[in-house]
């Protein structure tokens, strides 16, 4: 008896080992798509696919996409980070092109899908709405990191930001609703657009509740950031297992419960260091699920099953992309009916930018055995999520540069030609300060060299600090609102909270002089995140 326990154990500490090894690999993996997928000009999250498919059968151990873990743990996290970091004011500003895309564009998206899949696949009805709801999920983190890379007008980022919070939530209503039909066959189109409202309301209900409550508790525990990242998560995942244990919209209620936090708490007295700590948190928490989620993807894919149900992906993809487009151009058509139109050039990249994802991967893999069809279903989505994330993701980069959507004013490009200016003559000086130094060169060279830069520095700086005066009021405020600037401006708030930092590591100053310094930082910093 003690060997066969004393067995067990050891095998459980062997597979611990194993997932120890696997996790370590991936994390590596990852660095090093990290790195290429900058110097190649590639997204990170084709990157990371494609990296997930060429080390999956090298791996101590096999790893795949667990549909629970994804629905019921990464979901929640991506989609609290989403919400936290979204301004209620700037989403009432986009709401109507947001509503018609995550409402109407979904129900057409969904139902042109699912008919190019009945007929084209000649499956039966219920599958074939199954697969319309899995592909009509947009996953944003994509077109996200493009916009994070090129120029792209505000407005625009919050249509996506705020197309991709409601979009899920409506969709997954819809698959539980398909759902529960094919378990009962007989729920009528009254009954199911009265629980479809009930799902709904009842997850804002609990977003409202729990948001409401994780507010006054955040107040309660301003100075203490450790405890308000616990209190958040918290909030999360219990506003999307007490949605799901009530059976109404955990997605929703996560939604709701993040907006809550991320925008009344702004208008408490929460501190910015407590606001910063617990936002710099969800921002590397998104960032870490969305790596661990896509090598997933990759080590899920198998290409052979994918070359032999090439025909059908391809019928899948036309699909989802002709429904994409009947929702996106006659929905946003009627925006300037209600409300400032929505430009042509945007909405090519609202139709460039459906690209699919993990939660159609975890989705899939979550349909009952007893669904018919259902691992064609599964080759299909995986198929038709690889040829989004290699095809769309790296295309749609190229496709936003050519639209232009960002025009720079000639006054932009002298002021950013002469930064360019200063850039590369200080640069050249810092190199001649090395090749002084390590006696490549004799000082009397060195001197010349750098006198002939330090005009083109003086007549750069002259230049622009001539401008700044001539329009001091109208050109500062242009400098203080343009986003290179702020970039600037928060390495620069960076740098001296590191300073405050190490010195009190070090005992130089004393935390009553440096803590009030570290608060003012700190709210300088927001400000700078909130413009």
């Amino acid at each position: 008896m003690t060997q066969q326990i004393l067995a067990i154990a050891t095998s459980d500490q062997g597979q611990f080992a194993q997932l120890v090894t696997v996790l370590i690999i991936l994390l590596l993996v990852a660095t090093i798509v990290a790195l290429l997928s900058r110097r190649l000009q590639v997204p990170y999250v084709t990157g990371l696919v494609l990296a997930g498919v060429a080390i999956a059968e090298f791996l101590p151990r096999k790893v795949g996409l667990d549909s629970a873990l994804i629905i019921n743990l990464f979901l929640p996290i991506l989609l609290f980070e989403a919400a936290i970091n979204t301004d209620i004011r700037r989403l009432r500003s986009t709401l109507m092109p947001i509503l018609l895309l995550a409402g109407p564009g979904v129900l057409i998206a969904v139902g042109v899908t699912a008919i190019g899949l009945k007929f084209g696949l000649a499956i039966a009805w219920i599958p074939a709405l199954l697969g319309g709801v899995i592909l009509a999920i947009t996953d944003t983190v994509s077109v996200i990191a493009v916009f994070k890379e090129i120029a792209v007008p505000s407005r625009l980022i919050t249509i996506v930001e705020g197309e991709s919070l409601f979009n899920d939530g409506i969709a997954l209503v819809l698959f539980s609703l398909i759902l529960k039909f094919n378990a009962t066959g007989n729920i009528t189109v009254i009954d199911g657009i009265r629980e479809f409202v009930v799902v709904i309301v009842g997850g804002m209900v609990i977003g409202l509740v729990l948001g409401y409550l994780g507010v006054g508790l955040y107040r309660q525990s301003e100075d203490d950031p450790l405890s308000s990242i616990l209190l958040t998560v918290a909030v999360a995942l219990s506003a999307f297992q007490l949605g799901q244990f009530l059976q109404v919209s955990g997605v929703v209620a996560v939604v709701i419960a993040g907006l809550m936090i991320g925008n009344l708490e702004r208008s408490q007295s929460v501190s910015a260091s407590s606001r910063i700590t617990v936002l710099s948190f969800w921002e590397y928490a998104g960032f870490g699920v969305n790596t661990f989620i896509f090598l997933l993807i990759g080590l899920e894919l198998r290409l052979d099953a994918l070359g032999r149900a090439l025909p059908a992906v391809l019928l899948a993809v036309l699909a989802y992309q002709i429904g994409r487009l009947l929702a996106v151009y006659p929905l946003l058509a009627l925006v300037k009916v209600f409300d400032r139109p929505v430009p042509l050039k945007w909405q090519h990249v609202l139709f460039l930018g459906n690209i699919k994802g993990s939660l159609s991967m975890a989705l899939v893999l979550s349909l009952p055995e007893e669904i018919v069809g259902r691992e064609s279903l599964i080759v299909i989505v995986f198929g038709a999520v690889l040829l989004s994330l290699v095809g769309q993701a790296v295309g749609l980069p190229l496709a936003v540069q050519r639209l232009r959507l960002s025009h720079t004013s000639e006054v932009q490009q002298w002021i950013e030609g002469l930064q360019s200016q200063l850039m590369t003559a200080k640069a050249a000086q810092d190199e001649l300060d090395t090749l002084l130094k390590s006696g490549v060169l004799p000082k009397s060279v060195y001197e010349e060299l750098r006198s002939s830069y330090q005009i083109r520095i003086a007549a750069a700086e002259r230049s622009l600090r001539n401008f700044y005066n001539r329009r001091s009021e109208k050109a500062t405020e242009i400098a203080i609102r343009d986003s290179r600037f702020d970039a600037v401006r928060r390495r620069l708030l960076l740098a001296e909270k590191n300073a405050l930092n190490d010195a009190l590591r070090k005992r130089i100053l004393s935390e009553e002089v440096v803590r009030p310094r570290l608060k003012t930082i700190d709210e300088q910093l927001l400000k700078v995140e909130d413009d």
